[in-house]
This record gives C-alpha cells, sequence and structure tokens, in this order.
C-alpha cells in the first residue's frame, strides 16, 4: 500500500469535501460535570475518545456541541448490523465517466481532517470495527485494501464512538483490544436541576412544566429493576414538552411522547400511565 493524502476525487480540496459536514450554529449543551476540558484535552492529544451511556442522555448532542467548539465539521455514522468495512472505508463506483473511488465517511473524515462520531459503534460488523484498530492507535493510519491506499489521517482527525452498557447483555460489547485504544468518558441523566433547564431550553417551555417532565421521568427510571429495559430519556422529556407548546395537555403529551413508546407489556403499560397520573392527573 502507498502513504497519501490526496483528495478522493480529482479536483476536490478539504474544504470542498467537507462542507456539507460543517455546523452552521453552535449546538446547545449543558454541561454537567467537566467533560468538556476532558474532551478537550483528549482532542489536543490526537486520542480517540469513548462515550458511554444511556440512551437520548445527551452524547450525540455533546458531540456536535464539542466538534463546534473544536471549529471542526463533524461526520456522523449510526452503525447498525449490516455496517461493514467498506461502507466506512469507500468503494469503487463506476459512471458515465468511468470507474472512480469514493471515500466513506470514516475515510472522508480521516483524509480531511474531522471529528467522526460512530454511534452505538457495537452494532456494527466485526470487520467494520476491527478496521478501525490502527486508526485508533498510535499509528493513526486507515488501510484502504481496495484502493491500495494506506491513509495517513490528517491531526485534525479526531475519532469518536459510542455505546450503550445497558445493552451489552442484548448485543454484542466490545472487545478490550478495542476498548484500550480509547479514553472514556461516562455519561448518565443530568440531575433533575439541570434536566430541567434543559428540557425547558430545548422545548422552549416555562421550568415548572419541565420539572414534573423531568420528575415523571425520573419515576420512569426507577422501574428498570421491575422489567423495564430504559426510563424515560431526557429526549422523550423534550418531545412530550414539544406536544405541550404545540397545544397538548401535558397528561395526553407525556402518555404519548413516554408513556406508550417505553414499553409494549400490558403490566408497565399499566404502570406508566399511573406515573403520568400521578403526576400531571387523568388524561382527558
Amino acid at each position: 500500500m502507498r502513504a497519501t493524502a490526496e483528495a478522493s476525487a480529482p479536483g476536490a480540496t478539504g474544504a470542498d469535501a467537507l462542507a456539507a459536514w460543517r455546523l452552521r450554529h453552535e449546538p446547545f449543551y449543558q454541561p454537567v460535570g467537566d467533560e468538556v476540558n476532558a474532551f478537550e484535552a483528549a482532542a489536543a492529544c490526537r486520542l480517540p475518545v469513548l462515550l458511554k451511556g444511556p440512551t437520548g442522555c445527551g452524547k450525540t448532542r455533546f458531540v456536535e456541541h464539542m466538534a463546534w467548539r473544536l471549529q471542526r465539521p463533524l461526520v456522523t455514522v449510526a452503525c447498525h448490523e449490516d455496517l461493514s468495512a467498506g461502507d466506512l472505508a469507500g468503494r469503487w463506483l463506476l459512471d458515465a465517466q468511468g470507474t472512480h473511488w469514493q471515500d466513506g465517511p470514516l475515510a472522508l473524515a480521516a483524509r480531511h481532517g474531522a471529528v467522526c462520531y460512530l454511534d452505538e459503534l457495537v452494532e456494527a460488523r466485526a470487520d467494520a470495527t476491527v478496521l478501525l484498530h490502527p486508526l485508533a492507535d498510535t499509528r493513526r493510519v486507515l488501510p484502504l485494501e481496495r484502493r491500495g491506499e494506506l491513509l495517513q489521517a490528517h491531526p485534525d482527525f479526531l475519532l469518536v464512538v459510542s455505546y450503550n452498557p445497558g445493552y451489552q447483555g442484548l448485543h454484542k460489547a466490545l472487545k478490550p483490544s478495542m476498548r484500550q485504544r480509547f479514553t472514556a468518558l461516562q455519561f448518565d441523566y443530568p440531575a433533575a436541576a439541570q434536566e430541567a433547564t434543559v428540557v425547558a431550553r430545548e422545548a422552549g417551555v416555562e421550568l415548572p412544566l419541565a420539572q414534573q417532565l423531568v420528575a415523571l421521568g425520573q419515576r420512569t427510571r426507577r422501574l428498570h429493576d421491575h422489567g423495564l429495559e430504559e426510563g424515560a430519556s431526557t429526549r422523550m422529556l423534550v418531545h412530550a414538552a414539544a406536544l405541550v407548546r404545540a397545544g397538548l395537555p401535558p397528561a395526553a403529551a407525556a402518555r404519548q411522547a413516554v408513556a406508550t413508546p417505553l414499553s409494549d407489556e400490558p403490566g408497565l403499560q399499566r404502570t406508566l400511565q399511573a406515573l403520568v397520573e400521578a403526576v400531571f392527573g387523568p388524561v382527558a
């Protein structure tokens, strides 16, 4: 393989290649600890970052906010069970002009210096995760075997991955060989006061309503030991608040955005509905 940093298509430049991935506005993020400083330190050292935490607790928004702070484009990939190494690295394409190589999202970010965020990495196929090994250690290279190229990562490239440890029993877990290449930040739902501030800010509602929704969310999270896979995420509470702002009564909004999506099991559904009524009164 040859080591190169050339563009993936004739005439392409780094600015042109990443134009679609540049954030236009600052994403709102409410820090809950020292995660901002910790991430900036990892970026300064060019160390990959692993974000661990439950669904909807702010991991993706945090990455968006940090990409904005670092003034780097953000290339995001939602991992799934069919995601292959070729999907990340790139492939040869045939069109009217002939064959040409098209970088995948990981190669694009590594070549031109973006933050590459692989959301829920454990969902990807094994060959996709193995592809990250030389990129996530001191070599910082991405083998593009189909192209015969050994891509040296741009100095501004930063690899960030996330996963939900709560799903390890249901899905694949990250192997030690992968874990030990990353620095890691642990995320959880914010404290009640901080979470209410986030819900109010994101949905554009008054703080008292946001506080009620957070109280509901916290009650659902206590059901984890009673058969509920996961309680209400901050994202779900924002959705409920948005429905109220759109005109739904709070109880109806909470049922639609929180209670009904969380479980299909009849007993848990009754319990969740009872929690909604305990906070907001009967649903009309």
